[in-house]
């Protein structure tokens, strides 16, 4: 099998680690190629107790955690909450982004996920990669409704390696979903759905079997 591209798609910096961590570091180890692009740092929601820029610093070690190279990490600069009103612009993005990396497999957040910037990435993603393989990932504190139609297995060493890549987000540990425990519960709970003790769950927007 030939090594894939995937592109991970996050509207915030911490979103694709939350949304799909352990399925990164299963395709990276596997031998694919994996880039994560982010869409906003949330600086002006970060705690007052951290540097505003606190995000970019933990997107940085949380991705190299699951494998992800440095250089294919790729930050934006959007303003948290205003993504709805810059859809040319990341639509824009989003295009180069295809053009550059051409990928076989892209991640976005679901449809139905009712957070204004997440719903945006998701809309936009959909419409630059609509000729790829597109899978959605879960959230559940902003899923109303989540389909479960796909699934990877999981070993220990791809949710631990999404623990300690969570890990990295002090700034976030305030989060009710930030902490091991969550992350691991909901990793068995999938599991459990087919038969195995470790998965995560996807929507599936697109399947091309090439």
């Amino acid at each position: 099998m030939n090594p894939k591209k995937i592109l991970v798609l996050a509207p915030h910096t911490d979103d694709g680690e939350f949304g799909c961590g352990g399925t990164i570091n299963k395709l990276i180890s596997e031998g694919n190629e994996v880039y994560l692009a982010a869409f906003s740092a949330c600086q002006q929601s970060v705690l007052p107790q951290f540097p505003s820029d606190i995000l970019i610093t933990e997107v940085k070690a949380a991705t190299i955690k699951l494998g992800i190279k440095p250089e294919n990490l790729i930050l934006f600069n959007y303003d948290v909450r205003t993504f709805n009103y810059r859809r040319q612009d990341i639509l824009d993005d989003l295009i180069k982004l295809r053009a550059k990396i051409k990928p076989d497999m892209v991640f976005i957040p679901s449809l139905n996920d009712i957070h204004q910037d997440h719903k945006t990435i998701a809309e936009e993603g959909l419409r630059a990669f609509k000729f790829s393989t597109i899978l959605c990932y879960e959230m559940p504190w902003n899923n109303i409704t989540f389909t479960t139609s796909s699934f990877f297995i999981l070993t220990e060493a791809n949710v631990q390696a999404k623990v300690n890549a969570l890990g990295e987000y002090k700034s976030q540990a305030h989060r009710p979903y930030a902490n091991e425990r969550f992350i691991r519960s909901l990793a068995n709970t999938r599991g459990v759905q087919i038969d195995q003790e470790y998965a995560e769950a996807f929507e599936v927007l697109r399947w091309i079997n090439n």
